[in-house]
């Protein structure tokens, strides 16, 4: 009887030990894949209100101006700083579900406070103002997200799975305008539900779809996710903040320290990585008009379609991005991303002996010091005028952008963008290896949002002062001196395991 037990216990052990491992491979990547959801409501969050925000403002507030609404539009980017270390702080000592329904539980009821921003009787701009702050912390979670991925995945899973969750962040930035468009059709009187006190229109409607989502987030995380920590070669490793059901056949964690200098470096290419993004996207309106003579309509309507190419053009990006790395590495696709970037801002650059078309058309009664303080002229009061404003001067001696480099300029950032910006943060996750990411993935997240705050205040100052050849070649200096710093910093941006000598890159 012993020699029958000990004969058929290797494959009875064996047996078991799959089994082990298959349902934890399942519950792992259904896990990881509740975060690419997350990731994606956070950007369709961000999205949704966007292009309404401006009339919802002007419809409840007469006293909010232009300058007003950067300030909305940036308040979802420096609440998303000021919470992604605390929440990033928070996963590393705590399960993460706790962070995750607790920021998602302050999305959604701040999404709510938006909808209801038109029931106090004043300041209902600063309102609007508060409720962008609370949405945007909410969206602080993205850092545990990214965290909860680099830790769950293997050095050889890591970049298809950031991959994955950058096109899942894509789409939601792709969807979001979609969604508001389609819920435009309800109109701005709506109607309005008794019970509730609530005016259901086109600029509360998506708000509330948002706080939906948020709902259906929280239920997924609490079924779903459960803690899963690997190391770089995939072995399950203890996490600190794992349950007590998930802390069976682990290897013990790998010792070494962190590249803190490598960490910087990369915080350094992320910032200038989404402060570019952040660039491209605020001048495309202003840019569009001045150069082509577009009306508001026509600039909506055509740089629209653009970003939505774009958007669809990226997803395909991070998708070849998967196959790409496993052939060449992290580094030279965030190299040659940056390339591509650069190359695509120098395209802009204004050459040529031809002129922007300027906003007036009867000259007769001015001469040019009056044309250049004079307001633009029409040939009627309705008709919009079109053009650059003569207001601003560079309009004079600045060769005007052709269609032709918008279109190829457009094309060249949204290949390069997409790249450099699921490889920087790979990248960055890598260097970090099997230790918690909370906290040093909140600081990453929190640059990225100083980047999306501070790139639109530089390109509207540097671009309505002193022009395109200005403001592009700043850019292009700026791009420039992110590959000569990932050039200088290339032999040190390296896995954590591949640096301290558990495996060889």
């Amino acid at each position: 009887g012993e020699e029958f037990t000990s004969r058929n216990s290797v494959p009875v052990l064996l047996n078991n030990f799959t089994d082990f491992f298959l349902k934890y491979g399942r519950s792992r990547w259904r896990s990881i894949r509740v975060m690419y959801f997350t990731m994606f409501l956070s950007s369709v969050g961000f999205t949704i209100v966007i292009t309404s925000i401006w009339p919802y403002l002007q419809k409840i507030d007469d006293s909010a101006d232009a300058s007003f609404l950067g300030w909305v539009v940036a308040a979802y980017s420096l609440g998303q700083m000021v919470a992604s270390p605390l929440f990033g702080l928070w996963s590393n000592h705590r399960p993460r579900r706790e962070s995750l329904v607790c920021s998602i539980c302050i999305n959604v009821l701040a999404n709510i406070y938006y909808s209801y921003v038109y029931l106090p009787p004043s300041h209902k701009k600063y309102h609007i103002l508060l409720a962008r702050v609370f949405v945007g912390f909410g969206a602080g979670n993205v850092a545990v997200v990214r965290a909860y991925v680099a830790g769950a995945t293997s050095l050889t899973e890591r970049t298809s799975a950031m991959a994955n969750m950058s096109a899942c962040q894509a789409l939601g930035f792709i969807l979001g305008p979609a969604l508001q468009a389609a819920l435009s059709a309800i109109g701005e009187k709506g109607f309005y539900i008794e019970l509730l006190h609530l005016k259901f229109n086109m600029y509360t409607a998506p708000a509330l779809l948002a706080a939906f989502f948020g709902v259906v987030n929280i239920v997924l995380v609490l079924v779903v996710l459960r803690e899963h920590r690997v190391a770089d070669d995939g072995r399950q490793i203890r996490a600190i903040n794992c349950v007590s059901e998930d802390q069976v056949h682990v290897a013990p964690e790998i010792e070494g320290s962190i590249d803190h200098i490598a960490v910087l470096t990369s915080n350094i290419l992320f910032f200038i990585i989404l402060f570019i993004f952040a660039v491209f996207e605020t001048i495309s309106t202003p840019l569009s008009m001045d150069m082509f003579a577009w009306t508001r309509k026509d600039a909506v309507l055509y740089n629209g379609i653009i970003l939505a190419a774009v958007g669809f053009q990226s997803v395909i990006v991070f998708l070849v991005v998967k196959v790409l790395s496993v052939r060449v590495g992290d580094r030279p696709l965030l190299l040659g991303g940056l390339v591509i970037i650069f190359i695509g801002f120098f395209i802009l650059l204004p050459w040529g002996t031809q002129y922007p078309k300027i906003q007036w058309i009867d000259l007769q009664n001015y001469s040019m010091p009056d044309i250049l303080l004079a307001p633009p002229l029409t040939t009627n009061g309705t008709v919009e005028p079109t053009g650059c404003p003569p207001e601003q001067t560079w309009c004079q001696y600045t060769p005007a952008i052709h269609l032709a480099q918008y279109i190829t300029s457009d094309i060249l950032i949204g290949v390069g963008y997409p790249a450099t910006n699921v490889m920087s943060y790979t990248l960055y996750s890598k260097i970090l290896g099997p230790k918690p990411q909370g906290v040093y993935m909140g600081w990453l997240t929190a640059s990225g949002s100083g980047a999306r705050t501070l790139g639109p205040v530089f390109v509207s100052q540097v671009y309505t002062i002193l022009g395109p050849r200005w403001a592009f070649s700043l850019i292009c200096g700026i791009v420039l001196a992110a590959i000569l710093l990932l050039m200088a910093m290339y032999k040190r941006l390296i896995a954590f395991s591949v640096r301290n000598g558990r495996m060889e890159e």
